[in-house]
């Protein structure tokens, strides 16, 4: 039963834990800069770079915090099969299909996770043989480098632009058409769901665990960086 059927048989039970939250927001922040500094070009060229390498270690924790993390940060518990998906959108859901992301909501975040995970990808070997030149930009063919830095400065830019477009979209039209105001749980971590909803493990213990992952990333994302230094 859905926590709209009952609205007096709800409480508040913690679906996006606290390193979640963080890298939805620190994620969000980071794409807003990426959009400037590009625009802005020149010196903030090496921020937009920076920019770029903290995406990559944010994008490293979320694909393993997808398999340790709390329970509904879990891909398992939200990516499904197109059979689920279908059925969500003929308005057949399952109960269970709006308490984390929902079935078109988990389409959602895999677009956004795979195109900046190939944003990132090409700007790390790119090169305008002008002002900037990835890292990694040595290891490839200068062709390869020049159809990086298109893709990057092209349609990367447009793709990444649509999808945080579609988002707000979407977060605008469950809040208007369905009355559901989807960003307070993404800022306190609770949404108001009958009492035998499992909820996500957000104790020190998983906070622990996410700072060294999240260590760990930045360790990854370094040693990426370097592979470029002579």
């Amino acid at each position: 039963m859905s926590a709209s059927s009952h609205p007096h048989d709800v409480r508040p039970v913690r679906i996006w834990d606290l390193p979640t939250r963080l890298f939805h927001w620190l994620l969000a922040l980071a794409i807003v800069g990426l959009l400037i500094t590009a625009n802005l070009g020149g010196n903030w060229m090496t921020w937009h770079q920076r920019l770029g390498y903290a995406v990559l270690a944010l994008l490293l924790f979320r694909l393993i915090w997808g398999v340790v993390g709390g329970r509904w940060s879990q891909f398992r518990h939200f990516v499904r099969g197109p059979r689920r998906v279908w059925d969500y959108l003929r308005g057949r859901g399952q109960p269970d299909d709006d308490i984390g992301h929902s079935p078109l909501g988990a389409l959602s975040v895999l677009a956004i996770l795979g195109v900046l995970a190939v944003q990132v990808g090409t700007g790390l070997i790119s090169d305008d043989e002008i002002a900037f030149a990835g890292p990694l930009s040595r290891f490839v063919a200068a062709d390869t480098a020049y159809a990086a830095t298109a893709y990057h400065k092209g349609w990367g830019k447009l793709l990444v632009l649509g999808l945080t477009a579609l988002h707000i979209a979407a977060i605008a039209y469950y809040r208007l058409r369905h009355g559901r105001a989807l960003l307070p749980a993404m800022l306190h971590g609770d949404k108001p769901l009958p009492p035998h909803t499992p909820a996500s493990a957000d104790g020190w213990r998983q906070r622990a665990l996410a700072l060294v992952v999240a260590a760990a990333c930045v360790a990854a994302t370094l040693a990426v960086v370097n592979l470029g230094n002579p």
